[in-house]
C-alpha cells in the first residue's frame, strides 16, 4: 500500500506539472487572442474609415457627374391645378367640380389602365438640359404613336421637336448614367442594358411597342436596384417614374449615397 501510495503521489506531481504547463499555454494563447482582438478592432476601424473615405469619393464623383454631364432637374410647366384656381373661377363652378377636375388631372390612362399620378402631371424631369425631358408619370405613348405614324407615313420626318425624340434621348442618357453609376458605386445591375445597346433599344425607328416597353422596364429595374443599394427612402420611389427615381438617387440629400 505504501509503494502504491508513492506511485500515486508521483503521478499526481506529474499531472500537476503538466497542468502548470497547460496553464502557461492557456495564458499565452489568451494573450495572443487579445493581441489579435486588438489588431482586428484596429483593422475594422481602418476598414470603416476607408469605406467612409471611398463613399465620400464616390459621392463627389457622382455629384460632379450629375452637375456637369448629366444634370437632372424638375421642370415646371405653366399649367395650374384647378383646385388652386377655384377662387378665380366662375361662380357657377362648384367646389365638387373643381375637386373632380383636380382628381382627373392626377390620373393617367397608361397601358390600358388608369394610373394615379401624385405629382399632378404639371412637371417633367429633364436630363442634360431642360429641352430633354421625360413625362413625370411614365406615359411614353407619344413614342408609340410616333412609331405607328412612321410605319404609315412615307417620307422624312421634319418635325424635329417631336416629343418622341426627347423621350428617346432622355432614355438613352438615363441608361448611360445608370451604367456609369453602377461602375462608380461598384453595384452589379440586375438587367443587362449596356451602352452599345442603347441606340438599338431606344433610338431605332422600327422598334415594336413590346421591345421598347421591355427596354424601359429593364432601365426602371436597374434604377430601382441602385436606389435600394443606396438606401433611398422607399416612400419617394415609384416603379414608373424613371428620371424622378434617378433624381432622388443622385440628390445631395441622399445620406447614404456612395455606400
Amino acid at each position: 500500500d505504501t509503494e502504491g501510495l508513492l506511485r500515486i503521489k508521483e503521478e499526481n506531481q506529474k499531472h500537476y506539472r503538466r497542468a502548470q504547463r497547460h496553464q502557461e499555454k492557456k495564458e499565452k494563447i489568451q494573450r495572443h487572442n487579445r493581441k489579435l482582438g486588438d489588431l482586428v478592432e484596429k483593422k475594422t476601424y481602418d476598414l470603416k474609415t476607408q469605406y467612409e473615405h471611398l463613399a465620400n469619393l464616390r459621392r463627389t464623383h457622382i455629384l460632379e457627374l450629375t452637375s456637369v454631364i448629366f444634370p437632372i432637374e424638375e421642370v415646371k410647366t405653366s399649367m395650374r391645378d384647378p383646385a388652386d384656381m377655384s377662387s378665380e373661377s366662375d361662380n357657377a363652378m362648384t367646389s365638387s367640380t373643381v375637386s373632380k377636375l383636380a382628381e382627373a388631372r392626377r390620373t393617367t390612362y397608361l397601358s390600358g389602365r388608369w394610373v394615379c399620378d401624385d405629382h399632378n402631371g404639371d412637371t417633367s424631369i429633364s436630363i442634360t438640359g431642360p429641352w430633354i425631358t421625360l413625362p413625370n408619370n411614365g406615359d411614353y405613348s407619344a413614342y408609340y404613336n410616333w412609331v405607328e405614324e412612321k410605319k404609315t407615313t412615307q417620307g422624312p420626318d421634319m418635325e424635329h421637336n417631336n416629343p418622341a425624340y426627347t423621350i428617346s434621348a432622355a432614355l438613352c442618357y438615363a441608361t448611360q448614367l445608370v451604367n456609369t453609376l453602377s461602375l462608380i458605386l461598384d453595384v452589379n445591375l440586375p438587367k443587362k442594358l449596356c451602352n452599345r445597346q442603347v441606340n438599338v433599344e431606344f433610338c431605332g425607328e422600327n422598334l415594336s411597342r413590346h421591345r421598347f416597353t421591355r427596354a424601359v422596364k429593364k432601365l426602371n429595374a436597374n434604377i430601382l436596384h441602385l436606389c435600394f443599394s443606396q438606401h433611398v427612402n422607399l416612400d419617394l420611389l415609384h416603379p414608373l417614374h424613371t428620371l424622378r427615381n434617378l433624381m432622388y438617387l443622385v440628390s445631395p440629400d441622399t445620406e447614404n449615397l456612395g455606400r
